[in-house]
């Protein structure tokens, strides 16, 4: 059982590393802050896990017993309140203390590396990072050439000097960011307008956050965006690459259900990846949860499992919709009744999958898919009538011989997205008819 002098040897060797950190490279002061708060968080995090491992040993059930998540009493019971007392105290001093010296620090500069590794904690921990307003929580944006874009006319037209009236808007996946969008020296926005004349944005989003409220506030900030771009817009495409497929299919649900104008501009989606039926991997982890839940012995680790996050649950099923997981346990292992959300109407949407495989009909098709996504799941194939994505056989393509992220910077995949914005373009734009919320045409 941890003591209070072994909290404190913990709570300055936070402070060493701080300071550390903050001696050998540029940082940002709320970086500091966030980092030391989560600290916090994982040591109060550890004490509970430590602390329902004890009692339900010392209650001594058997190996399928009833466990228990309540907490000690007695002795133990006041050690673990006292050890949660001194780290909330010495975590909240810390916290000021960071407060005062944010300034002195600076804003420092950001870097690649940076932005990679804020992607990856937002991606785990995001929508606990949000909830607790901690600085390293990734707010929504959009951006262009790796700088946040102000949603203002004037803001806009300096940052972008040359707008186009054909915009493409990139959505990245889970525990990514808009750089990354850029993989062995190629990028789908960047080509796209040298070769199309398109704007390419990017949107740079906390991906540990539900995929229905990303979705909800993507529909938000494209509505603003087509409101303040600078010139008329013809044309706007969206490529989603994983999760970020999710996103956009849930930002025109939303975007239908409040009418907005901008889902009347778009011609084209690309789904790169996208495991619309959800992904294997995330349910392997949901039987993880249940198997150490069996146990008393073992249910205090089944927490540790249970700190990913919302994003990464909605993984399982591809949940899209607030419904599916509002006022629900999102780690009960039952398959939940999901709202089917078809792809939006008057859009051409477009499937494209990668497999491991060197050929069709191989096993590793069948069971690998591209290393992270089934192939039925990107093609949206399911045996359930009410689960299925009617993609046009001729907007699906199966890449062989790529994983999961060569996606990002295949030939072949940039040649299908050419193409079907070549062909928008000959009909010089389009102006899609979708359905409203309640289903009729606008």
């Amino acid at each position: 059982m941890p003591t209070g002098d072994s909290l404190k040897l913990s709570l300055r060797r936070v402070l060493a590393a701080v300071s550390d950190y903050a001696s050998n490279a540029p940082v940002r002061g709320s970086d500091l802050r966030g980092y030391g708060r989560l600290a916090i968080d994982a040591t109060l995090g550890v004490t509970r896990v430590v602390e329902t491992m004890h009692h339900n040993i010392a209650r001594v059930p058997g190996v399928l017993g009833e466990a228990t998540q309540s907490p000690t009493t007695g002795i133990a019971g006041f050690v673990y309140k006292s050890i949660r007392g001194v780290a909330r105290l010495a975590g909240g001093g810390i916290d000021a203390l960071l407060a005062l010296l944010e300034p002195s620090i600076g804003s420092g500069a950001s870097s690649a590396q940076r932005e990679a590794a804020l992607a990856a904690l937002n991606g785990v921990l995001g929508d606990h990072l949000a909830d607790t307003s901690n600085p390293l929580a990734i707010p929504m944006s959009l951006r262009h050439g790796g700088h946040t874009l102000t949603l203002t006319r004037r803001a806009l037209g300096t940052a972008i000097p040359d707008p186009q009236r054909r915009i493409v808007v990139l959505v990245h996946g889970l525990c990514m960011n808009d750089l990354q969008w850029r993989r062995h020296g190629h990028d789908h926005g960047a080509a796209l307008a040298r070769d199309l004349a398109f704007t390419p944005v990017y949107l740079h989003y906390n991906s540990g956050r539900h995929i229905s409220s990303n979705g909800r506030a993507f529909a938000d900030v494209l509505e603003k965006l087509v409101r303040t771009w600078p010139v008329a817009i013809d044309e706007i495409a969206i490529v989603g690459h994983s999760m970020g497929g999710l996103v956009a299919r849930s930002a025109c649900h939303y975007g239908a259900e409040a009418s907005h104008a901008w889902l009347r501009r778009v011609s084209n989606l690309f789904f790169l990846g996208v495991p619309h039926l959800g992904a294997p991997m995330e349910r392997a982890g949901n039987w993880i949860d249940a198997i150490l839940d069996a146990s008393p012995y073992s249910t205090a680790l089944a927490r540790l499992g249970k700190i990913r996050s919302a994003g990464i649950t909605d993984l399982r099923y591809g949940s899209v919709c607030d419904e599916d997981w509002h006022r629900r346990d999102r780690f009960v292992r039952s398959r939940p009744r999901l709202r089917h959300v078809p792809l939006p109407r008057g859009i051409a949407c477009h499937a494209l999958a990668a497999s491991l495989a060197k050929k069709p009909g191989a096993l590793v098709e069948r069971t690998l898919g591209d290393g992270l996504v089934p192939l039925a799941s990107v093609l949206g194939q399911s045996s359930h009538a009410d689960r299925r994505l009617r993609f046009s056989k001729a907007r699906q393509w199966i890449g062989y011989g790529l994983h999961h992220l060569d996606l990002l910077d295949s030939e072949a995949v940039y040649a299908r997205i050419r193409s079907g914005l070549d062909a928008s373009g000959a009909r010089g734009g389009r102006r899609p008819r979708v359905l409203n919320s309640r289903g009729t045409r606008r």
